[in-house]
């Protein structure tokens, strides 16, 4: 019987993945270039469309000394839009693949299953899904730089000491990897740079070795998180806003709502099922956490305290640690699921539920850009 649920549960979750996967293209295929998108189609200190690699390249040098710091993010940004809107919705499309794919390699669960689980929660539990995914600026800035910090994070989560030899020349791509990792965005870059930092500790404690390409992404992450933070850029833009003009104990005020706010707006559904998981697996399973849900649910809480930091926390900020929750998720419902094989249908509808909600967001939008509703 539990075989047969098994392939029932699977040939479903392809079929809800394909389709899943054509509903990101067309909500997609609708959303046109918006908003910042008008601007960095341009060399941004010149109303001049961008023709080529070399624009891009002088508007990124122009934009890291006058706006900010995320050199990556934007240059990939401006790379995306010259290609066109119509390979923007094929790149935003395979990236929400990706990175579904992504979660499921650092939760260490595979299948089809947890893929759809994981494609799901992207959009069922996403505070802002059409801000940060659909939306051309915030897509580069949240949802192709979270595959990058994944990638990153993999490479040091998921390591054995026979692994390396699978990844041949990691020496050399985990310094790039690690510098667009660090360099992506204020919170995640500097947390998943801690992160990695955590695991050689550990290693160390274990008394296992460090290899070599461990110390060199590490470096190549803080560098990136550096030269992000530090930009000129940063301090030019921070001076328009207005938060100077207020008093001290207004602006903590005002910060510490904004923490409250993506914890208990933002973030709540993903913390919802991350807490209703632990209890399961550690108070009724008695399951082990393990070594990489502590250190990712280390990341999401040092990815949501670095906001404090910052004078706005938009939803769509709360991309990278929703992401980092939903690989725990994932990893704890794969420890109930080897527990309880009979109970497999109980998770796989939740996964269900959450898919729908997913789909209530993008029918109610399709709906207004049809002009069906109102």
């Amino acid at each position: 019987m539990q075989e047969k649920q098994k392939k029932i549960i699977r040939r479903s979750s392809l079929v809800l993945i394909l389709f899943t996967t054509v509903m990101i293209w067309y909500v997609n295929y609708l959303t046109d270039f918006m908003m910042d998108d008008e601007w960095y189609s341009t060399l941004l200190y010149a109303d001049t469309p961008i023709q080529n690699i070399r624009d891009i390249i002088h508007a990124q040098i122009w934009h890291y000394f006058n706006w900010g710091g995320r050199s990556m993010a934007h240059g990939l940004l401006q790379l995306i839009l010259l290609c066109g809107e119509h390979w923007a919705d094929i790149f935003n499309t395979g990236m929400t693949l990706l990175l579904s794919w992504l979660i499921c390699e650092v939760s260490g669960r595979r299948g089809f299953p947890y893929f759809f689980a994981a494609m799901s929660m992207l959009l069922g539990l996403n505070a802002n899904w059409r801000m940060s995914m659909v939306w051309e600026s915030g897509a580069a800035n949240y949802l192709y730089m979270a595959g990058f910090l994944l990638a990153f994070l993999y490479c040091y989560l998921r390591y054995e000491d026979r692994w390396e030899r699978n990844l041949a020349g990691i020496t050399l791509w985990i310094l790039p990897l690690g510098l667009i990792a660090g360099w992506s965005n204020e919170n995640m870059g500097p947390a998943v740079w801690i992160l990695s930092l955590l695991v050689m500790i550990l290693r160390r404690k274990d008394h296992k070795k460090i290899p070599l390409w461990m110390y060199l992404g590490n470096i190549s992450c803080l560098a990136g998180s550096v030269l992000m933070i530090v930009a000129p850029g940063n301090f030019v833009r921070s001076e328009e806003t207005s938060e100077d003009t207020r008093g001290l104990l207004w602006n903590l005020f005002l910060r510490f709502y904004s923490e409250a706010k993506g914890a208990f707006e933002y973030l709540f559904p993903a913390l919802l099922f991350t807490v209703v998981l632990l209890v399961i697996c550690v108070g009724i399973l008695r399951e082990k956490i393990g070594k990489e849900n502590l250190l990712l649910l280390a990341g999401a809480l040092l990815s949501w305290g670095a906001m404090v930091l910052s004078p706005h926390y938009p939803d769509r900020a709360a991309f990278g640690t929703m992401v980092l929750l939903i690989c725990v998720i994932l990893s704890l419902t794969g420890k109930a699921v080897d527990r309880q094989k009979e109970n497999a249908w109980m998770y796989y509808g939740c996964g269900v539920f959450i898919w729908l909600r997913g789909m209530y967001f993008f029918m109610e939008f399709i709906g207004l850009m049809k002009g069906w509703i109102t």
